[in-house]
């Protein structure tokens, strides 16, 4: 049986569960970028739903549009800057829409008027991570044009959103001012923002007093915690990396997964699991070599990460070489089992 990517729905749903419970009374989005984090976007939507997930973290607008397919009552939110085409179907599906620019407001505005349809919008105040998000200094002018719009039944400022650079505490505190001052000054200009989303994944967790009406959730819905983070109470693995052994020499295994789907080379060395699990001795482009074991043969199936094994988190852990991306999951090309 080739590498398979095995992953639970009951543990999806627990987790699921858990984290709508810690954050609320605010609700949670489920965030579902990179293909819900190699999980399924389809089968991960559709499972958070039956648990109570009612937004949806989308990033782009063609995904976006993929869950209104199947869930026509949700809401969705996108907020990777996109074209003119994709922003007039996202208003005809009714998704909301980050907006972290001047540019792309107009952009916005300029197709709501062309479909005849009211836009719903979420601005994106830059409180210090500078990744998109409309500067300080320009958010007044911005939220002018935006209530212009909104008076001319163009759109609906329906949330006010930003990224935390989650660098210390005090720097976190000084976002949680900017956001709430730029919240202000919408609120002032005659806006009613109904939606305010400040956090993801880490500070939802850690800080409630970060949190706002809204809580983007990514990673932990997923098992998956932050790299040199804390462990997450109520929280597992939902995805399990399982592999078959091909061969048996001596004190070495090799089991038939490799670099080629998405194990990098320089986990060499790493433990999958506790201090007499197997390690790993070298990672080629279709199998992995790990120390043996007393009873291992051919034909016996190994856990790479998830269930009682190292996690992916654990494993991207043991990455150090400068610039290597951190690994969360495995390549599309691994097959997803659902349970």
């Amino acid at each position: 049986m080739p590498a398979r990517l095995e992953i639970s729905t009951s543990i999806f749903r627990d987790n699921v569960r858990a984290v709508m419970a810690r954050v609320a009374p605010g609700e949670m989005m489920l965030v579902t970028k990179d293909d819900a984090y190699g999980h399924g976007l389809e089968w991960a939507v559709r499972e958070a739903h039956t648990v109570g997930a009612r937004w949806i973290g989308s990033y782009d607008v063609p995904s976006a549009l993929r869950v209104r397919a199947l869930l026509p009552d949700v809401r969705i939110f996108a907020w990777e800057t996109s074209s003119a085409d994709e922003v007039a179907e996202a208003i005809r599906a009714g998704v909301d829409l980050g907006v972290g620019t001047a540019g792309y407001l107009r952009r916005v505005i300029d197709e709501a008027e062309r479909s005849g349809r009211r836009a719903l919008v979420h601005l994106k105040i830059d409180t210090g991570l500078h990744r998109n998000g409309i500067r300080p200094e320009n958010w007044a002018d911005v939220v002018i044009e935006a209530r212009r719009a909104e008076d001319a039944g163009l759109l609906h400022v329906a949330g006010v959103w930003s990224h935390l650079a989650e660098a210390s505490d005090d720097e976190d505190d000084a976002a949680r001012g900017e956001f709430a001052h730029a919240v202000a000054v919408l609120r002032d200009a005659g806006g009613t923002p109904e939606h305010l989303h400040l956090t993801a994944s880490a500070a939802s967790w850690a800080r409630p007093e970060l949190r706002g009406t809204l809580s983007r959730i990514g990673a932990f819905c997923y098992g998956v915690r932050s790299a040199d983070g804390p462990e997450l109470d109520g929280i597992r693995p939902a995805a399990s990396l399982r592999a078959d052994i091909v061969d048996v020499q001596d004190d070495r295994v090799r089991i038939d997964v490799g670099a080629l789907d998405g194990l990098p080379s320089n986990l060499a060395g790493a433990v999958l699991g506790g201090p007499d699990a197997p390690r790993i001795l070298r990672v080629d482009g279709t199998w992995t070599e790990l120390s043996g074991w007393a009873g291992a043969s051919a034909g016996d199936g190994v856990t790479v990460f998830g269930g009682d094994a190292a996690s992916a988190t654990d494993l991207a852990e043991r990455i150090d070489t400068v610039g290597e991306e951190i690994l969360t999951r495995v390549s599309p090309l691994v097959p997803r089992r659902y349970s």
